[in-house]
């Protein structure tokens, strides 16, 4: 391990082993912890700062309030054909998602489609590992979750929606798979936390204060409101998730989430959705005509210069395999002193 002044070197597998170490001092059972950790190191290796080693203080800050079990079992429930529900049984989400992803895959192939609801999880990573880990089977992902009452609808003045991303993976034969995952928010609020930690202002159409005045100020932003991208647009796609992330599947929405917090500061606790979908069963002979349809779309993108989603995470985890990752000195002594 290498170190500079204003950062520290790890190598992945420091990485991992790192928030694992921290995971288990904190209770967490060994399943959960090399779940966490697996999610933390892509986070940290694709560039993905917000969501890398910056959620393990957040992570044991969620066991420490109590609202957590960090040795629960998830347990899977087939309830159609097509249809599977994880109940996490108020432990973190990465657990439940990677038990049910070899059932939630055989019933894709079987049906062509398939969906897995992930019940009465906490949640505080990205998405795209999830589908990324889907598309590598073969299959199209889209998964979506709400989160806590952030965000303000389009017009609005106070939260109603969570930062409800959506993600989607489509699988190539070549390279990495087509992935995209976003906030219907207009940045993730684990970005607006960066900026008000490094004293940063936002740009001022990523939130409202609690007058709900547009604002610079991250501290007033995460005191007030975050909004929506692409104003009426991602409002409507954050209540479409609220509805199939939450009422359709029969767990909380962002507000109800906020509510179950109650001040403790934990992650969010509510449900997810993850469907997959089974291209050879769609196109069956003619899934390579479809697949070459989709190159060619790729290609007309790449051609006039323009980037695909994740391009930038994807040449960012070929330098970290190479060479590691740093990561700055404050957050590192930070994570230290968790073992304290």
């Amino acid at each position: 391990m290498a170190e500079r002044d204003d950062d520290v070197a790890l190598s992945l597998a420091e990485l991992f082993a790192l928030a694992r170490k921290v995971l288990v001092h904190h209770g967490v059972s060994a399943a959960h912890a090399d779940a966490i950790a697996r999610v933390i190191t892509q986070g940290q290796r694709d560039e993905c700062h917000s969501h890398g080693l910056y959620r393990l203080p957040g992570c044991v800050r969620s066991v420490r309030s109590g609202k957590v079990d960090p040795h629960a079992q998830p347990m899977l429930r087939d309830v159609a054909p097509g249809v599977l529900a994880v109940d996490a049984h108020y432990g973190f989400s990465l657990l439940a998602f990677e038990t049910g992803l070899p059932v939630l895959a055989e019933k894709a192939r079987a049906q062509g489609i398939a969906a897995m609801a992930i019940n009465r999880c906490f949640h505080f990573s990205a998405l795209w590992p999830e589908v990324e880990a889907i598309a590598a089977l073969g299959l199209v992902g889209l998964a979506m979750n709400p989160s806590h009452s952030w965000v303000a609808p389009a017009g609005g003045t106070r939260g109603v929606f969570g930062t409800n991303p959506i993600a989607f993976a489509w699988p190539r034969a070549k390279g990495h798979p087509f992935v995209f995952d976003f906030a219907t928010s207009a940045i993730a609020r684990g970005d607006i936390e960066l900026h008000a930690r490094d004293g940063k202002p936002i740009p001022p159409h990523w939130a409202i204060d609690r007058d709900g005045q547009p604002t610079t100020d991250a501290r007033a932003a995460l005191e007030g409101a975050m909004q929506t991208f692409g104003g009426h647009k991602g409002s409507a796609l954050a209540a479409m998730v609220e509805l199939l992330a939450g009422a359709l599947i029969g767990d909380l929405t962002s507000m109800e989430s906020q509510a179950f917090d109650d001040g403790a500061g934990a992650s969010p606790c509510h449900g997810e959705l993850v469907i997959a979908i089974d291209p050879t069963r769609f196109s069956g002979a003619e899934e390579e005509v479809g697949q070459a349809r989709a190159e060619r779309l790729f290609e007309a993108i790449v051609d006039q210069g323009a980037r695909l989603p994740s391009q930038r995470r994807f040449e960012a985890r070929e330098r970290s395999e190479r060479d590691g990752v740093r990561v700055p000195r404050k957050l590192y002594n930070d994570v230290m002193k968790l073992f304290d």
